[in-house]
């Protein structure tokens, strides 16, 4: 089993890192913003006090964090990831952000010899508790293939879907699609309706 650090453990984070957690995976959680959940710390996380501490024990680093600046502050800021990776270890990106930006995070985490995936997931609330997420992912084979039975506890379908940033494209575009339903399915059910005229019934005046 591998020892995972996971930053980030809110309604998406949390429910991600538990299944791990169950399925024999040690958790090592990050303070440095918040506190780590007490029931996840029961069942045997270990808590320090920076990203650097985490990636520094960890064999895998996930992020599950708002936005792109909170994924920049995590991996480079003071007392960063960045400062705890080496060779051998993976940076995997499960946070929605914007494609440009992950290229750049993916080249300078590799330039400490470590892997980078960056990979969004959709689903929701239900699927992170369920562990049926769909994973978008982009990177190198041979990172994905290694990360894959992690992606299996935490989602159902999930796809290499090309380099480091296809990720996130591909979240970029189910996003757009499911923008697109919402707003057809809202224009249909608003849009002014024919009124229907109520003929009299044969023989009736």
């Amino acid at each position: 089993m591998s020892v995972i650090a996971f930053i980030g453990t809110g309604i998406m984070g949390k429910p991600m890192a538990e299944n791990l957690q169950k399925a024999g995976h040690q958790l090592v959680l990050s303070e440095h913003h918040n506190r780590a959940p007490e029931d996840l710390v029961t069942a045997g996380a270990q808590v320090v006090s920076t990203p650097r501490e985490a990636a520094i024990m960890a064999d895998y680093i996930i992020l599950m964090v708002p936005n792109t600046p909170q994924v920049e502050e995590v991996l480079f800021g003071e007392n960063g990831v960045e400062q705890g990776l080496r060779a051998g270890k993976t940076v995997i990106d499960m946070s929605s952000i914007a494609p440009v930006e992950t290229k750049a995070f993916a080249t300078r985490v590799k330039e400490s010899g470590a892997q980078y995936l960056d990979a969004p997931v959709s689903g929701g609330e239900v699927g992170a508790i369920n562990g049926t997420l769909t994973i978008m992912v982009g990177g190198v084979q041979e990172a994905f293939d290694d990360a894959k039975p992690l992606f299996d506890i935490m989602g159902q379908n999930i796809n290499l879907v090309g380099e480091n940033g296809a990720g996130q494209v591909c979240k970029v575009a189910n996003q757009i699609i499911v923008a697109l339903n919402i707003e057809a399915v809202a224009e249909a059910w608003y849009s002014p309706r024919k009124p229907v005229r109520i003929l009299p019934a044969s023989g009736r005046h």
